[in-house]
């Protein structure tokens, strides 16, 4: 029997709300051991996705900062370490302003092929589930790989088909398909 995305999925799970602030949500993303959530509304519609880097990046732009800029405070040690504390303790930004919409998703009937299609294509590491606009799960990276060692024909219908970029970049092809 086919599995599909209802199979897999994380049912429970975190979110944030629209009115939350830095340090909620980095809270959650720790307590959580996630690196982001779902932002919804009070009926449970989702109004987008916020993950680190999206918490990150007016710490980044007022410093002027790079996305590695963390190596340099581990390797060198810096004042910066300071200025991010008091940005998560102070910072005034509200998770809609800094939220990815609109978000990429999928219905509890999409197959963990066009699951995985998903998230190559469009360069992300989680795609929510969602049924009438309402979040009803999540299916993360790891929640696929589970389906495949457990799940052996998981993705039987796609074939391997190395791009020009290499086996690293995978490009999904259905079999059949010409």
């Amino acid at each position: 029997m086919p599995i599909n995305a209802a199979d897999i999925m994380t049912r429970r799970v975190v979110t944030a709300r629209p009115d939350g602030t830095v340090a909620e949500v980095a809270k959650l993303l720790s307590d959580h051991d996630i690196s982001a959530i779902p932002v919804c509304a009070d009926d449970g519609t989702l109004l987008g996705m916020i993950n680190e880097s999206d918490l990150m990046r007016p710490f980044w732009q007022a410093h002027s900062l790079h996305h590695d800029w963390w190596l340099g405070v581990l390797c060198f040690g810096s004042d910066v370490a300071q200025s991010l504390a008091d940005y998560i303790d102070h910072d005034r930004h509200r998770v809609r302003d800094l939220m990815t919409c609109p978000v990429i998703t999928a219905s509890e009937t999409t197959t963990p092929g066009e699951i995985a299609d998903l998230l190559l294509r469009h360069h992300i590491k989680r795609l929510p589930i969602v049924r009438d606009g309402k979040l009803v799960g999540i299916v993360s990276r790891a929640d696929l790989i589970c389906a495949l060692a457990l799940r052996h024909d998981a993705f039987d219908h796609l074939e391997w088909q190395p791009n020009r970029c290499g086996s690293d970049n995978p490009t999904t092809v259905s079999r059949g398909a010409g």
